[in-house]
């Protein structure tokens, strides 16, 4: 027996109380409950059910990453792991992230561009830049755009020598940061004439 929706009430909070037959049944999100076209008079069939319970878990999907990115800004891939783990299924997951890319709220790009940046301005090396990258799950293009962009490392590296003094200090520290091989070495060597 199909059930009828007879009334539709709202109950603060952006949910909307649902009565079917006459009975309370769910209170749900406002969104949730336009998506699904749920209006006064509508019967609560089968296919109805279905878009009311996919609009759920989009909706779901959607509270879980804007919760995620409330603390800092996230990449896609560590969005839809967070997602996963929280046993989002994966339509859900891929429509509530392809809606959150194309308002720009999430962007691989800007978040390599804001890291990459902030980790060269706290000192650290190219590499250690690509590993930060590659943990927050950026994709390759990305992270590689993104260290491009950074002053080269060969001159940062020598702006931290210069402003931190004690060559064989500096350049233990640049090693243990993630500053390549060859930048150290065409470093040590440029210190070395200038002794």
């Amino acid at each position: 027996m199909t059930r009828i929706v007879t009334a539709l009430r709202e109950r603060g909070r952006g949910k909307v109380e649902i009565e079917l037959d006459g009975v309370p049944w769910r209170a749900l999100p406002v969104g949730v409950v336009v998506r699904a076209e749920l209006r006064v008079g509508r019967p609560l069939d089968r296919d109805t059910a279905r878009r009311l319970a996919r609009e759920l878990r989009r909706e779901t999907a959607l509270a879980r990453a804007a919760r995620a990115l409330a603390t800092r800004d996230r990449s896609r891939g560590e969005l839809e792991e967070r997602l996963e783990r929280a046993g989002v299924p994966a339509a859900a997951r891929e429509e509530a992230l392809a809606a959150l890319e194309a308002s720009g709220v999430v962007d691989d790009s800007r978040v390599a561009e804001a890291r990459a940046a902030e980790l060269a301005r706290r000192g650290y090396g190219d590499l250690a830049i690509r590993s930060d990258l590659r943990r927050r799950q950026v994709p390759g293009e990305a992270a590689a755009a993104a260290i491009q962009a950074l002053e080269p490392e060969p001159i940062r590296a020598r702006q931290l020598l210069e402003s931190h003094g004690s060559a064989p200090a500096v350049l233990r520290r640049l090693a243990a940061r993630g500053f390549s091989r060859d930048t150290l070495e065409d470093l040590a060597a440029s210190v070395a004439q200038e002794a």
